[in-house]
């Protein structure tokens, strides 16, 4: 019987390509607000980014929350000038992001592929329930899944309870992700094993993490290719642990 008995993989950036979008949506944002400010001087997006994380709790991840927060910093920035002409762009901005096509990452259908015909293997992927739906559906790789979780929030509270639900005790369980904070770093904390796949872009509120201590329970690699053999190793490692 092998030691890891459950793989997880994150949605966004890890299965499919979501943050060039997002970075897009910022630029035209920036774009719009460049007739009201200099913005060399008002660190516009910098203002955004605190906006977005005051109204997580409230809105949520995601284009939506994203998108009310433009509005915001917006009206807040051009202390209310702001026109509803150039509101109602940044609510298109919304729009576009919310529909933009899904493209998966290089070679990662095959590697999951190969991870799900040695494991059982789940999506977790955190954000608004309608467009992770949607793209889980345009991606082609639902059926290649046993069980979709979309969670608000990725905590060690969300994966305990995940993890519960499999009925598979931590240390039998692997995290597949692009985000330390939110796919690593959690998994490790609850007992959990990880492996890190970064991809080029990253927003900076998932950028921002502790330093992950366990070096032994995760491990990185640099294209989907590699997530087969980083698997191999993790198993022997919980071999070696005396798990299985």
């Amino acid at each position: 019987m092998r030691a890891i008995r459950w793989v997880g993989f994150d949605g966004d950036d890890t299965l499919w390509k979501s943050e060039d979008y997002y970075r897009a949506a910022e630029l035209e944002f920036e774009g719009i607000l460049g007739t009201y400010l200099d913005l060399d001087n008002r660190r516009t997006l910098e203002r955004l980014l605190e906006t977005e994380r005051r109204n997580l709790r409230i809105f949520g991840y995601g284009a939506k929350g994203m998108t009310l927060s433009m509005i915001e910093a917006a009206i807040e920035l051009t202390g209310e000038r702001i026109s509803a002409r150039d509101l109602h762009r940044i609510i298109e901005i919304g729009r576009a992001t919310l529909q933009h096509p899904v493209e998966l990452i290089d070679g990662i259908r095959a590697a999951v592929e190969a991870v799900a015909a040695e494991h059982e293997i789940v999506l977790i992927t955190k954000g608004d329930l309608f467009h992770q739906e949607s793209k889980i559906e345009q991606s082609g790789l639902a059926d290649l899944f046993h069980r979709i979780e979309v969670v608000s929030e990725k905590d060690p509270a969300t994966y305990r309870r995940v993890l519960r639900e499999l009925d598979v005790p931590a240390e039998r369980f692997v995290m597949i992700g692009n985000s330390m904070r939110s796919d690593i770093a959690p998994v490790l904390q609850v007992g959990g094993w990880g492996v890190y796949l970064p991809y080029p872009v990253t927003w900076a509120h998932e950028a921002e993490h502790d330093e992950i201590a366990d070096a032994g329970r995760w491990r990185e690699v640099d294209a989907a290719a590699g997530l087969p053999q980083a698997l191999a190793e993790i198993e022997q490692a919980a071999r070696a642990a005396g798990i299985g």
